[in-house]
């Protein structure tokens, strides 16, 4: 039965970001979100209290995720290697359903990003990675390029949605230039006006 709950929550969390996504977090109601799902607003909410419930729900799918990344990163010597396999497991995480979800609901809702209590935390753990691949001797220069590689691949789907490509062709795009920004220095980029 709690495999039926499940399914039941998943479902409510599509139905609700594809109404996020449609018309905004602030214009979707949960009465809308129960109409669309074909339920009561009562059944709805047996399962999810609010909006931000729904929403902290998926932080929370995809804040264990990360954990599970930040625990092995902790445990790795830290090495390049390890720096880019960080990247490829975030990756892999922020692909799929939740972590997708999340990152198109994050860039189209950035006011209710705000409100979201469970955003804090998410923001918390993407520090400790940002640490986690960051080289405390490189240059300040190279710290931020390897910081920012976490960007480009949460940046992706608004960077990129005027171009005419597949998820996956932006998602490889992505990872491959998070690669680069965490794999090296540009010390030798001459930076001055010409």
């Amino acid at each position: 039965m709690s495999g039926q709950r499940g399914d039941t929550r998943e479902k409510i969390r599509a139905v609700a970001l594809e109404l996020f996504a449609e018309q905004g977090y602030e214009k979707t109601s949960l009465r809308e979100i129960a109409e669309r799902l074909g339920v009561t607003k009562a059944a709805l909410y047996y399962h999810f209290k609010s909006k931000e419930d729904i929403v902290a729900s998926l932080y929370h799918d995809v804040q264990l995720e990360v954990e599970k990344i930040i625990a092995w990163g902790d445990a790795q010597p830290r090495t390049m290697e390890t720096r880019r396999e960080l990247i490829r497991r975030y990756y892999a995480a922020m692909t799929r359903d939740q972590g997708s979800a999340l990152i198109r609901f994050m860039q189209d809702n950035h006011t209710a990003v705000q409100e979201v209590k469970a955003a804090d935390q998410v923001r918390e753990r993407f520090l400790r990675l940002a640490q986690l691949v960051t080289d405390p001797e490189a240059e300040l220069a190279d710290q931020l390029r390897a910081r920012i590689a976490f960007f480009a691949l949460n940046a992706s789907a608004f960077a990129l949605r005027d171009l005419d490509i597949t998820d996956e062709q932006r998602h490889e795009a992505a990872l491959a230039v998070a690669l680069d920004l965490v794999s090296g220095s540009r010390a030798d980029v001459d930076l001055a006006p010409g």
